[in-house]
């Protein structure tokens, strides 16, 4: 008995049932999702963000679990096959030549958006969204707390007539009292005598004040002269609301730095060593008949002295940078310092 042969239709027909992958499933997305909460919340609040993200990732988990094993558990999937329609060449008929019959799919324009490309942007796109929520609060808490609720520190140095017209002395003070000795500073001072204020034109107190960190590493240089005990001049003590305030007559020849060799002029101009600009200078006021410090400022260099000395000031930079030129753009952004 001869087997029984497909007829033509069944035939086309079977050729035409192609069956498809399974249909895609949001379960991997919302189980990625709850990942991506569950990090934030480590950053924000472990108890409370991480607890819903973990139990978005445990129910999107197990749904994508189900679906991933409905075979495994008897229920197989069903998809239905894509069916095509058929047409039968009339009698005498016969099909054109292959090279007339033109391109077996159908040509996509350039601007078409394809299924593939459509789904290679949505990945990048949703990756980029979980990258940025994972990457941005935890840049945000380490990198915004050295920028914001700065606040400007003041330093009551004591009475204007504690400072000998002409005389520098070597303060040293607390910025801020709430840290302690942490924050101890030390700068040169020179009372300049007075000085016409440029806007004002009127005659007002003028100082020099210059930090003594090394703009090189920020090692503390030293005044290059003899001070109070061998100049026979008393080192004078202030109590102010900022504590303890020291200041040590001094002349100075300029400034030397003892880790690298750094040397700078009275002003405060690098003359010799690996530092690349003049010593950082302080800002000051005053306020009913007192001196008081305020931010400290960069500077690139002095020209002349006392209080017609002209200062090319800067925003504070740090050791070893640059303030002018093409250089200071090679630098991070630093957070302020007062």
């Amino acid at each position: 008995m001869e087997p029984e042969q497909p007829s033509p239709d069944t035939e086309q027909e079977s050729l035409h049932e192609e069956p498809h992958l399974p249909p895609p499933t949001l379960w991997p997305i919302g189980f990625a999702i709850g990942i991506v909460v569950v990090l934030v919340g480590l950053v924000i609040n472990p108890e409370l963000i991480s607890s819903i993200g973990g139990a978005i990732a445990i129910v999107f988990g197990l749904l994508w679990a189900r679906d991933a094993t409905a075979e495994l558990r008897g229920h197989p999937i069903v998809v239905e096959p894509e069916r095509r329609e058929t047409r039968e060449a009339g009698e005498g008929m016969t099909a054109p030549p292959a090279d007339q019959q033109g391109v077996a799919l159908p040509h996509v324009p350039e601007t078409a958006v394809t299924r593939s490309r459509f789904l290679e942007g949505a990945t990048l796109g949703l990756g980029g969204v979980i990258g940025g929520v994972i990457t941005v609060p935890v840049a945000g808490f380490m990198v915004l707390p050295g920028f914001l609720s700065q606040k400007q520190h003041k330093v009551d140095l004591g009475p204007l007539e504690k400072f000998t017209q002409g005389q520098w002395y070597v303060a040293t003070f607390v910025v801020d009292p709430t840290q302690g000795e942490v924050s101890r500073r030390t700068a040169f001072i020179r009372n300049n005598g007075p000085a016409a204020d440029p806007k004002t034109k009127k005659s007002v107190p003028s100082f020099s004040i210059i930090s003594n960190h090394c703009v090189h590493l920020g090692c503390p240089v030293q005044a290059n002269g003899p001070t109070g005990s061998i100049l026979g001049m008393p080192t004078v003590i202030e109590h102010t609301k900022n504590g303890r305030v020291k200041l040590d007559p001094v002349v100075p020849a300029g400034y030397g730095c003892p880790c690298h060799g750094g040397q700078y002029d009275v002003e405060g101009n690098r003359v010799a060593g690996p530092p690349v600009r003049a010593l950082d200078r302080y800002a000051f006021e005053i306020d009913n008949g007192r001196l008081i410090l305020l931010s400290i400022y960069s500077v690139s260099h002095v020209v002349g002295t006392g209080a017609q000395a002209k200062i090319y000031k800067y925003k504070d930079a740090g050791p070893g940078e640059h303030v002018d030129g093409p250089e200071q753009w090679l630098y991070p952004l630093n957070p302020p310092h007062h």
